[in-house]
């Protein structure tokens, strides 16, 4: 029989575990520190616990934590690490080191439901919503752990498509128990699933960021399938009700395809969109997936929109293309040849 996994847990879920063994209640806030600050790998590591609580946690729990199976690094520094999760699943984490901030960039399911036509992921499908643990695990097993400065959920699958967990991995991150790591340092994405988008707005600090990639309907609804579902009108006038004050940013994620959305009219339609939302765009190259219809537009094509939005007031950005070569980039993280092929040869 399994046990189940500590670190993920919650302080509250945390009280709950040691209140059912009969442990005293403060055993739980030494766990949480030995969890989340110092990094401990097993349950024997926690010294301050009696040998008698630790007998009693061992035979149910284990610490959890797996480290990366392998990875690949780019010829620009980003590595990219295969991860199996508890049943015996994979996902993949993107490490982005710069001069001035390292990155990760996370996944929070395996596979995904949304089908868009750009994302390797989607070709997988849905297979499973990652736990908190699994979610976690991208962290605090990375080697370069202790060089972080941000995080992103970005990788594969759509956080708010599992809320609860990705909520649940951010009390932890974010708490004086858990990291304490600044709200500010975290950004996470999604293509638009409103009420889950309203429930991450009201229980989080965090930045966020949503995938538009078009300004119509019809062709959004081409391109992303949730379009059918919360158009990107009503996912803006949702953004309205709130007051990201206090710093705390939004940003639009626009990946850019050849003659389909990089014209002068995609241009007014964002504006229009976009009006009375303080925001920035991220501008963002298109990596060819196989068998896709959609080309990258080119890089004049992204600085005249770059400029042309820049021009009206809206802070855009074109974001520098990292581990393309890994298949680490944007929209390209996915494990399904990782599961069929023998992962020694891949890596």
């Amino acid at each position: 029989m399994s046990k189940e996994a500590l670190y993920g847990k919650t302080l509250s879920e945390l009280k709950a575990c040691v209140k059912e063994l009969g442990l005293p209640a403060f055993t739980s806030k030494q766990i949480a520190d030995w969890l989340y600050k110092k990094h401990v790998t097993t349950i024997d590591d926690m010294t301050n616990l009696s040998k008698k609580a630790r007998l009693m946690l061992n035979e149910q729990f284990e610490v959890g934590l797996v480290p990366p199976q392998s990875f690949q690094e780019s010829v620009d520094g980003t590595k990219k690490y295969l991860f199996q999760t508890n049943n015996h699943q994979f996902i993949e984490a993107a490490y982005l080191p710069e001069d001035n901030r390292n990155t990760l960039c996370i996944s929070s399911q395996v596979g995904c439901k949304m089908g868009c036509l750009f994302c390797m992921t989607a070709r997988q499908g849905f297979q499973k919503n990652l736990t908190t643990n699994e979610i976690l695990n991208q962290i605090a097993s990375l080697p370069e752990r202790e060089t972080l400065s941000n995080v992103v959920y970005m990788g594969m699958g759509e956080p708010m498509d599992n809320i609860d967990n990705v909520l649940k991995s951010l009390e932890i991150i974010t708490s004086e128990w858990g990291y304490a790591w600044s709200p500010r340092r975290i950004n996470v994405s999604t293509i638009g699933v409103i009420p889950a988008m309203r429930r991450f707005i009201e229980e989080s600090e965090a930045h966020l960021a949503i995938s538009l990639h078009s300004p119509f309907n019809e062709e959004r609804k081409q391109l992303m399938p949730i379009e059918n579902v919360y158009t990107a009108e009503k996912m803006i006038e949702a953004l309205k009700d709130y007051d990201f004050g206090r710093q705390r940013r939004i940003s639009f994620e626009y990946i850019m395809f050849k003659g389909v959305n990089d014209s002068a009219q995609h241009v007014k339609g964002l504006l229009q969109l976009l009006d009375g939302i303080k925001c920035r765009v991220n501008l963002i190259h298109f990596h060819p997936i196989p068998n896709s219809p959609l080309e990258g537009s080119d890089y004049k094509t992204m600085e005249y929109f770059r400029d042309k939005l820049s021009q009206k007031g809206i802070t855009t950005t074109i974001r520098k293309s990292r581990g393309e070569d890994i298949y680490a980039a944007c929209g390209l993280l996915s494990t399904k040849k990782l599961i069929q092929e023998d992962t020694d040869k891949d890596f």
